[in-house]
């Protein structure tokens, strides 16, 4: 059994204990090297990859298994330092990071496309608007947590300036709630609508609901996206209006995410892997300058994964992560072309990873008792 320990957290912390950052010894980025260099040779695409198609060293594979391990743990969050991207082709890098997620976990998709890894990068298009989605632009985004039970930012190259990341305790920020305005936690425990923004599968509904500080009796679980929860109010007649009282917990929100003493930052440097826990955490992004040549402009690497050692959720949660059980495959956006070829893969993956793993049936998630199990 896990023993889940995420804990409250301050900026002030994180910068005096770095305990949430680990790096990579020599032998580790060989064998990193070694696995990658097999990977390659067997020709087969990502979806056809397993875990000994990228053959790591116990040492390799350990410092894989101890970053997930601090995603679930007091921080949950770890950067992971010395991948060597500076030596590795953008394509190398691709296919280096899609393999050590079969190592972590099982990977979702995360937009309309079906994409199971994503370029983070800026290709000109607008992020506030319908649909909008801000890893694809130079923007300073809201505050938000991703649709997974953990991301993983691989870091290629860095901005000209700018593109810090920041991330946000919230077990603190509910703390900090409850001290300042304790009549809005309950409010914060109703039910909120988001928008898909497009990326849901065609079955679904456009929009979703769930408890932004979630109920569940033994496990904390937090999640929002203001952007989201506006998109549904602009968009949808048959949402619900927002109360006051939502709107005031909102603010609230806004204003403690920027807050120095909660908002910690970081830069991501080449080589680095950024591993958040979206149900204790919630992160940001600052605007960034890129530089003009191609060759050198910001670029990440994201996976979604599902992972083993992740908690229960919510019941309520059903929803949108289909499947709430400790250690089950749920989570990302399934999107409008998820092909067949990727339910083959996530079943394979999944027994790999010894997750449980059920059948998706549109608008029908497990029972509350099938989550029980």
């Amino acid at each position: 059994m896990t023993a889940f320990s995420p804990a409250a957290w301050y900026a002030p912390d994180a910068q005096r204990n770095t305990s949430w950052i680990q790096r990579l010894t020599a032998d580790e980025v060989a064998s990193f090297d070694a696995a990658l260099a097999h990977a390659k040779a067997t020709g087969k695409s990502f979806l056809k990859l397993a875990q000994e198609d990228f053959p790591l060293s116990p040492a390799a594979r350990a410092a894989l298994d101890r970053a997930i391990a601090a995603t679930q743990g007091r921080w949950g969050m770890c950067l992971l330092k010395g991948f060597p991207v500076g030596k590795w082709t953008e394509d190398d890098t691709r296919l280096a990071c899609w393999c050590m997620g079969l190592h972590m976990g099982v990977a979702r998709t995360q937009n309309r496309a079906s994409e199971f890894l994503n370029d983070v990068r800026d290709i000109g298009v607008a992020y506030k608007t319908r649909n909008g989605r801000g890893y694809n632009t130079n923007a300073a985004l809201d505050f938000h947590t991703d649709s997974s039970d953990v991301v993983a930012l691989l870091c290629r190259r860095a901005a000209k300036s700018g593109g810090e990341s920041k991330v946000v305790s919230s077990i603190a920020l509910r703390d900090e709630v409850r001290r300042r305005r304790p009549d809005l936690e309950p409010v914060l425990r109703q039910r909120f609508y988001f928008s898909y923004q497009g990326a849901q599968d065609p079955a679904q509904p456009p929009y979703y609901g769930l408890s932004i500080l979630g109920n569940h009796p033994d496990h904390f679980a937090f999640r929002t996206n203001r952007k989201n929860i506006v998109a549904a109010q602009a968009d949808f007649d048959t949402v619900p209006r927002l109360t006051g009282q939502q709107q005031d917990a909102l603010d609230l929100l806004d204003e403690l995410l920027t807050d120095p003493q909660l908002c910690f930052s970081m830069s991501l440097e080449p080589g680095d892997m950024q591993l958040l826990n979206n149900y204790v955490t919630v992160h940001s992004r600052t605007h960034f300058e890129d530089y003009e040549e191609m060759d050198r402009k910001r670029h990440l690497l994201r996976l979604w994964l599902a992972v083993p050692s992740a908690q229960a959720l919510p019941d309520d949660w059903a929803e949108y992560f289909d499947d709430v059980r400790a250690g089950a495959v749920r989570g990302g956006l399934r999107g409008a072309a998820r092909p067949e070829a990727f339910a083959v893969f996530e079943a394979r993956q999944a027994a790999a990873m010894g997750m449980p793993l059920r059948a998706w049936t549109p608008g029908v998630p497990a029972p509350a008792s099938a989550m029980a199990d």
